[in-house]
């Protein structure tokens, strides 16, 4: 029966992996088509718009660049490139897009781990109190919070703590990075407020779910039960409803992970953080298509790597859940 239950398991996660293959070559593709959507090149960018230029030095500026190939013959070669795990070089700076990525790639963890904590820290407890006080004030002024926070865009946000923080506190974000090895304590106080103002969004979205469960577990038998042999209702709550109530909450903190990654691409420039939100941003202003492609195809890798985690993890902590 073990035997069985384990080559179940192994069978799960293996077709769990290769349906993420065409996932993967649906995004290349849409990565590759969405970025020559872009107005100008370039080249473009090089020359300037109003510089006088003939038509003989724009194309052998394209040759340069691979731009006159046709479109299906740059998208095979980059595809080729990446079979190869070779995600190009940049155009402006020369150097193998997967470094460019790799140095900038501590700072956007730093922040999405710090905006998650934040997150599960703030959304849960909140979840859980305005579960267990449904309809009293409390809850009413926790929902009213959570979808405020959830109406509110990234990027406002982000420059109304600025604006708010600058006036009455005469601070502003600092300019120069302070990495975590070589300053933490200057380095935790410039991350913290992007984490703060990354994980209210999602702890919003936590809250509303821990509820929303917690609520439904609460009606189940089991928990009646509980209640009618005089358990005290901390006790209802903590041993009997809340481990099945943050099940689902698992699968809406793995699908938020993949959130964060997106937001960090504002909240980084906001902030003028050197990660790879920023760099992917800037790669855009110059039409660097190596970097943008490249960049853009990690942060989705990583989204679907993160929802891979999550749903092995669902299935572990859920029984119902079969492997087939």
């Amino acid at each position: 029966m073990i035997v069985v239950y384990h080559r179940a398991v192994r069978t799960y996660i293996l077709k769990r992996v290769l349906s993420l293959i065409p996932t993967l070559l649906g995004v290349t593709i849409l990565v590759f088509a969405m970025v020559r959507l872009i107005p100008g090149t370039v080249v473009d960018q090089l020359i300037g718009a109003e510089a006088k230029v003939d038509e003989a030095t724009k194309e052998a500026a394209r040759a340069f660049f691979g731009l006159d190939k046709p479109l299906h013959t740059q998208y095979l070669d980059w595809l080729g490139g990446l079979l190869r795990g070779d995600l190009g070089q940049s155009w402006r700076s020369g150097l193998p897009v997967s470094r460019m990525i790799l140095d900038r790639l501590s700072v956007t963890a730093e922040l999405v781990v710090g905006a998650l904590l934040i997150s599960l820290l703030v959304g849960i407890p909140l979840g859980i109190v305005s579960a267990v006080r449904e309809g009293t004030p409390v809850d009413h002024v926790a929902r009213i919070v959570s979808l405020f926070s959830l109406s509110v865009p990234i990027f406002w946000q982000a420059a109304m703590i600025i604006l708010a923080l600058s006036l009455w506190f005469r601070w502003v974000p600092p300019v120069e990075y302070a990495a975590l090895t070589r300053d933490p304590v200057a380095n935790l106080k410039q991350m913290i407020l992007p984490a703060i103002v990354l994980g209210t969004v999602v702890a919003a979205q936590i809250m509303r779910m821990t509820r929303a469960s917690l609520l439904d577990v609460l009606r189940l038998d089991h928990v009646r039960t509980a209640r009618a042999k005089g358990l005290a209702e901390r006790l209802v709550v903590g041993r009997h409803a809340l481990k099945n109530s943050l099940i689902p909450v698992v699968t809406v903190v793995g699908v938020q992970a993949g959130y964060l990654l997106s937001g960090a691409v504002v909240t980084e420039e906001v902030f003028t953080l050197p990660g790879v939100g920023r760099l992917v941003l800037n790669a855009v202003y110059e039409r660097d298509y190596p970097l943008v492609q490249g960049t853009i195809l990690f942060i989705a890798v990583m989204f679907m790597v993160t929802n891979l985690i999550v749903d092995l993890l669902y299935a572990y902590l859920d029984p119902r859940i079969r492997y087939r």
